[in-house]
């Protein structure tokens, strides 16, 4: 990839990115917003901020720590995909992490974007098929045949995607340091925060995301590390390639 066909990607990303995200936001509100206004079921402000607020408490925490949280590991472009399509931790996360750990691609380059969005495709052109077929076709019948001594392990399916999720996190970190504060916040988070303040659960997540960034950044390695050197030459090779 040259110089120019990096900036003519990244300006298309951006371009079709914002306008993409934006016709779903408008789609996505075409429905309520007739029913309110079109066939007279507007409730009134109160009962709207009411529910408003009832999500924005429960959920509001993921508006800022997802972002802050995916947007290292997938990029501009792999981004924009992600928080369209849904799932990103337990569907495109993986499968972007896979796909960049394959290929030896480090968090931040061009490389591991564009393996990102690769992945992100195929995950969501597997996900569409496997709906169709086994589901809106075969769905009734596969269920029927499912033995109870399978269906008892359906809870465990979560952990065992998200386990190897947080290993591939962890070893592809540039450096030790950058680790060992990610679970220090993380643990910290789940065993002191949450169990004195039980209250916080609501936001502890994005507390923990916003101190590890803030102390991986504040006791990185200044000194030009080897990872600094290796991204360098990443993105020198992608560049020539």
């Amino acid at each position: 990839m040259t110089d120019a066909s990096i900036e003519r990607f990244d300006r298309t990303t951006s371009r079709w990115g914002r306008a993409t995200m934006l016709a779903g936001l408008v789609i996505s509100l075409a429905g309520p917003l007739y029913l309110m206004f079109g066939e007279g079921y507007w409730p009134g402000w109160g009962p709207v901020t009411q529910a408003w607020v009832a999500v924005a408490v429960v959920f509001g925490v993921f508006w800022f720590s997802e972002p802050i949280t995916y947007y290292p590991m997938l990029g501009s472009a792999a981004s924009y995909q992600a928080f369209m399509i849904g799932n990103i931790a337990n569907k495109l996360l993986p499968s972007a992490l896979a796909a960049q750990s394959a290929i030896g691609a480090r968090h931040g380059t061009k490389k591991a974007e564009i393996a990102a969005v690769t992945a992100i495709i195929g995950a969501a052109v597997v996900h569409l098929v496997s709906l169709l077929l086994l589901v809106g076709l075969l769905g009734t019948w596969l269920a029927s045949l499912i033995p109870p001594s399978v269906t008892e392990v359906f809870g465990y399916i979560v952990p065992a995607i998200l386990g190897p999720v947080l290993v591939q996190a962890v070893l592809s970190a540039g450096q030790n340091r950058t680790r060992v504060i990610a679970l220090a916040c993380g643990a910290a988070g789940v065993y002191l925060l949450v169990a004195l303040v039980p209250s916080s659960s609501a936001y502890a997540m994005v507390v923990c995301v916003v101190l590890a960034v803030a102390l991986s950044l504040l006791l990185r390695d200044r000194g030009g590390s080897a990872t600094t050197a290796d991204t360098a030459a990443d993105e020198k090779s992608e560049a020539s390639a």
